[in-house]
């Protein structure tokens, strides 16, 4: 029954849809009225409400709404849906400011002179425009009123031109900033929580460990790593279309003839141009530069464009005179003011206010600059709300669409909720799951469904009920072992395409309320197929080549301040790949140092000392060769791969059949204990006999588990146990290698301090002898924590520390305090002499020990990653790599 109201769940949904209903009432609406069917059904046929739910009952899920309300508005993790008004703020304040107008009759004159010219600017300003406004009416709308006239007064292909404005103005759907992308974001932050749950489960049945190595969890993502993994693609996408263009005006100049400029390109000319240029290239460098750069979160860039788009419109819309652009220069000026500041200055508000430290100049240069950008806000607001109230329509717009968005998301997640209430959850995944050739296949049958549904639904019907159901199956797949980012931005390029797709493709209804009556609607659908197909091409190639998503992400993270530390263990695998690329370019140089560092005379030092940089050198080259054992196991293990694969997948199938029926077998035992009612013996017996059906299946299967699976098994694990024992071995000897020199480097660093010490402990001796007690256990504390601030000082700090509590209390022990004091003297004055001779004939010796292995066998003990090993990790972890055999 479970099914049944799983279609009457679709049945209602996609009746309401079709019928005109407004989306944000019909998803939750239909999934209200098909939990109260159900609930009512099974109280009136069982005598229980829960008797037709998948799992859980009516009220867990009629309450889902109030919980998704609660994580949508209340919950930090989720706090980058706030980002979402300030976008469409900024978006709708740049379209009524007439951005697109001004870029798209510039751009004409730019590149008219070239073929195709006017098409190639048409995709270039709906570029611009989708990293401004990001709004697809707007920019269809403002594109067809201006630019297709020009188009065929210049005898352009009707098609060609409607297909180019239409598919340029959904380029806002995958160019950052997106309201698609962080939409995604949102989502696949929840599904790749599901997903690390998923494939953990997977793991311990796979292998029978209760917690599974942190280096196969699945990474979640963000709408910053969203807009980072989107840009490529998007000007990829925005460089097909381009190519197209031109070779389809090189090929049918009739079609797409050049227009060259007839006006004179004097500084008058060229003087708009950057006018009209830089103001839009300005925002979009703050807006995403900010987010690249990691100086802003995505809420803040979306203040920034909120900020200056308000800016830009008060200089645009308004009366053009002397004073026009005032707001804007002190804007600028404040920017520039504040940017002066803080490079100059130290910029701690408490530090000054607790007068910790700080800058009160350069506070204060803060404080004008911020007012004086506050006044430039204030006074393009103004303007705004004057000229035909202009900033009241555009809040109103803006509360209207953000409404629409948020309604939607609460809708969908309450219908998402009753679709799992049913097992539709679980009847997508086993369908997936039971699909031959693996994750490729499920993947393609996911995004063709996306493509399909594009026909009918608007791209946020899509993310919210869709993604949800599918991105964990898909993310806790470890065959394919996919990154979130990657799964978002290739169903951020599929969604694309339901604005162009017919019937209900909203750009070509918004291109066709505008088109002249001589352009037929035949030739807006003509159109728009090539740029549906160029979208699939884009498609492909970001599939095949996942690098284009992973990298700036990834390069992004590991250039920044925050960068995952060097022994991150995700790291490890493509440190070591860096790590043996480096030492096979520079063995002769490492082997050189290492031998080098060996011929120091130690013997200055202690015993434990010496014997502790001995055995680091030796670790060094241990380390040396345990890189060629890593590449020799890695190899064995690659060669019996193609033997084991096979046999582990017949294996992992069997056995999933085997735990599937295990479940079931759960279940109907369990239903069978909690029985009551008339007829329990007949209906126990009926449980009983189902489940030894279910157990002959189940035996059925485990007899077809080859007999040689075990020693296959057993074989392949011992390669793969001897491959991770070869890299443990290596990351022991490499941190063995490093630490001691590091830590004799850091006591040597100290010997400043350690020798200015020297009076301070001398006059000790006159305290402890002949002082009062108190003042001497706290002359003794002060002296003792400063030798316990300096590396390597320990012991010194620890007899000063017993000296002291020999004189605490009411019957000081001044002769054991003078005895431990004793041995504090004794104790610098060895010190003393071997930390000055290792000073000047150590020292140096152990730091070009350490700068030869920095790069390579020293790279774990880094704080942060170098240049080169971060670009060469950014681009080592943008491959998705197969997990499967470990599961």
């Amino acid at each position: 029954m479970e099914l049944f109201f799983l279609a009457v769940l679709i049945v209602i949904m996609a009746s309401a849809l079709a019928s005109g209903y407004p989306v944000a009432f019909a998803l939750p609406g239909s999934a209200i009225i098909s939990i109260l069917l159900a609930a009512g059904a099974g109280y009136l046929v069982t005598g229980n409400v829960d008797a037709y739910f998948h799992s859980g009952g009516p009220s867990q899920w009629l309450t889902a709404g109030v919980t998704n309300l609660r994580g949508v508005y209340w919950e930090v993790e989720r706090d980058t849906l706030i980002a979402i008004p300030l976008f469409i703020f900024m978006g709708i304040m740049l379209q009524r400011s007439k951005i697109a107008e001004d870029l798209l009759v510039t751009m004409a004159q730019l590149f008219g002179s070239v073929p195709g010219g006017l098409g190639i600017s048409v995709v270039f300003v709906g570029a611009l425009l989708a990293a401004t406004t990001g709004i697809v009416g707007a920019t269809v709308v403002a594109m067809g009123l201006i630019s297709l006239p020009a188009m065929l007064r210049n005898n352009y292909s009707q098609s060609l031109a409607t297909g180019t404005i239409a598919a340029s103005g959904t380029l806002g759907q995958i160019i950052p900033p997106s309201i698609v992308l962080i939409i995604l974001a949102d989502q696949l932050a929840s599904a790749s929580d599901q997903a690390s749950t998923a494939r953990k489960a997977l793991y311990k049945d796979a292998t029978g460990e209760l917690s599974m190595p942190s280096v196969f969890d699945v990474a979640s993502t963000s709408a910053g790593e969203m807009f980072l993994g989107a840009f490529v693609p998007g000007i990829l996408l925005v460089l097909i279309y381009m190519v197209y263009i031109l070779i389809f005006a090189i090929l049918r100049p009739k079609s797409a003839p050049a227009v060259p400029y007839t006006g004179a390109r004097d500084a008058a000319f060229w003087g708009n141009v950057v006018l009209t240029l830089v103001p839009p290239l300005a925002l979009i460098f703050l807006v995403l530069g900010s987010i690249i750069a990691g100086i802003a979160t995505v809420n803040q860039a979306g203040a920034i464009g909120a900020a200056g788009a308000l800016i830009m419109a008060g200089y645009r819309i308004t009366e053009q005179n002397k004073t026009t652009y005032y707001p804007a220069i002190l804007a600028i000026f404040s920017l520039g003011l504040i940017g002066f500041a803080l490079s100059n200055y130290d910029m701690n508000v408490k530090a000054v206010l607790l007068n910790e430290g700080g800058d009160s100049t350069g506070l204060t240069i803060g404080i004008i600059a911020v007012v004086l950008l506050l006044i430039s806000l204030v006074w393009s607001a103004v303007r705004v709300l004057k000229i035909e109230n202009t900033l009241h329509e555009v809040m109103i717009e803006t509360a209207k669409t953000t409404s629409l968005v948020f309604i939607i998301l609460l809708g969908a997640a309450m219908l998402t909720a009753a679709f799992r209430a049913f097992g539709g959850e679980e009847l997508v995944r086993d369908f997936l799951n039971s699909l031959p050739g693996g994750f490729w296949t499920q993947f393609l049958i996911v995004m063709l469904v996306i493509f399909v549904l594009g026909f009918f639904l608007d791209f946020i019907e899509i993310a919210v009920v869709v993604v949800p159901i599918v991105a964990p199956i898909l993310l806790a797949d470890p065959q394919a072992n996919i990154t979130a980012v990657w799964l978002g931005v290739m169903i951020g390029l599929n969604i694309q395409t339901s604005f162009l797709t017919p019937p209900f493709g909203f750009a070509l209804f918004y291109l066709r309320g505008v088109a002249p009556a001589i352009v037929k609607t035949v030739q807006i659908y003509k159109g728009v197929i090539a740029f549906i197909a160029l979208q699939i091409l884009a498609l492909g190639i970001v599939a095949y080549y996942p690098q284009l998503v992973n990298y700036l992400p990834n390069r992004m993270s590991f250039l920044s301040e925050k960068s995952p530390p060097p022994r991150n263990p995700r790291l490890q695998q493509c440190l070591e790949e860096y790590v043996r690329q480096e030492v096979a370019n520079d063995r002769d140089a490492i082997t050189e140092a290492i031998a080098r560092a060996q011929a120091l005379d130690l013997a200055i030092l202690p015993k434990s000392q010496s014997s502790g940089l001995s055995s680091a050198f030796a670790s060094a080259d241990k380390a040396i060769g345990l890189l060629d054992e890593i590449t020799a196991t890695e190899a064995a293990v690659v060669e019996a791969t193609d033997v084991y694969r096979p046999a582990l997948a017949q294996v992992r199938k069997l056995q999933k059949g085997m735990r599937e029926l295990e479940d079931e077998i759960a279940r109907l035992e369990k239903s069978g204990r909690y029985m009551s009612g008339e007829n329990v013996q007949a209906r126990r017996d009926k449980i009983k006999a189902r489940v030894e059906v279910l157990k002959d299946k189940r035996d059925q299967i485990a007899a077809q588990v080859p007999d040689s699976w075990k020693a296959t098994h057993e074989t392949f694990s011992a390669l793969t146990r001897a491959e991770l024992q070869a890299r443990n071995s290596y990351r022991r000897a490499a941190d063995d290698a490093v630490e001691p020199v590091s830590e004799m480097l850091a006591v040597l660093a100290d010997n400043t301090g350690f020798f200015e010490l020297e009076a301070q402990l001398t006059g000790l001796r006159g305290v402890i002898a002949d002082g009062q007690p108190a003042g001497a256990e706290e002359a003794l504390d002060q002296v003792g924590k400063a030798f316990g601030q300096l590396a390597g000082a320990n012991t010194v700090s620890s007899a000063l520390s017993k000296a002291r509590r020999a004189m605490r209390g009411s019957s000081p022990d001044r002769a054991k305090a003078m005895a431990e004091y004793d041995k504090a003297v004794a104790t610098y004055q060895d010190q003393k002499t071997w930390r000055a001779s290792a000073d000047s004939r150590l020292k140096p010796g152990l730091e070009a020990y350490l700068a030869a292995l920095s790069e390579t066998i020293g790279a774990r003990q880094q704080t942060r990653l170098s240049r080169s090993q971060a670009l060469y990790l950014a681009g080592c972890n943008s491959v998705h790599r197969d997990l499967s055999l470990n599961f």
